[in-house]
């Protein structure tokens, strides 16, 4: 659990920088949990917003894994294939979203 937070944390500290606006062009919402914890990001055009714990009940994206396969995603460059969510080491509502999220922080 300690893991999840830490590793939530380093990446919500990078996402400023790397943010790039244009990506998207209505406003969404992402819902990631790793092994417990989550948080909801919210994009639109020209910004973002992270909410710890939200108590939110809807999003637009919810995604479920590892701390270890996050990790992979967002640093290593690792590109889930359909074994992943097949596998259920990826669960998610709307997987072709989750390139567009990449995009938004330039990890793709």
């Amino acid at each position: 659990m300690q893991e999840d937070v830490r590793l939530i944390e380093a990446i919500i500290g990078e996402m400023g920088p790397l943010f790039r606006k244009g990506v998207f062009t209505e406003k969404s919402s992402f819902r990631f949990t790793l092994e417990g914890t989550s948080i909801t990001v919210l994009i639109d055009a020209d910004s973002y917003e992270v909410e710890r714990d939200a108590a939110r009940t809807t999003v637009d994206c919810s995604c479920k894994t590892t701390s270890e396969m996050f990790g992979r995603i967002w640093y290593d460059g690792y590109r889930p294939g359909i074994m992943d969510f097949l596998g259920g080491d990826i669960r998610c509502d709307a997987p072709l979203m989750l390139p567009q999220f990449l995009r938004a922080f330039g990890k793709i």
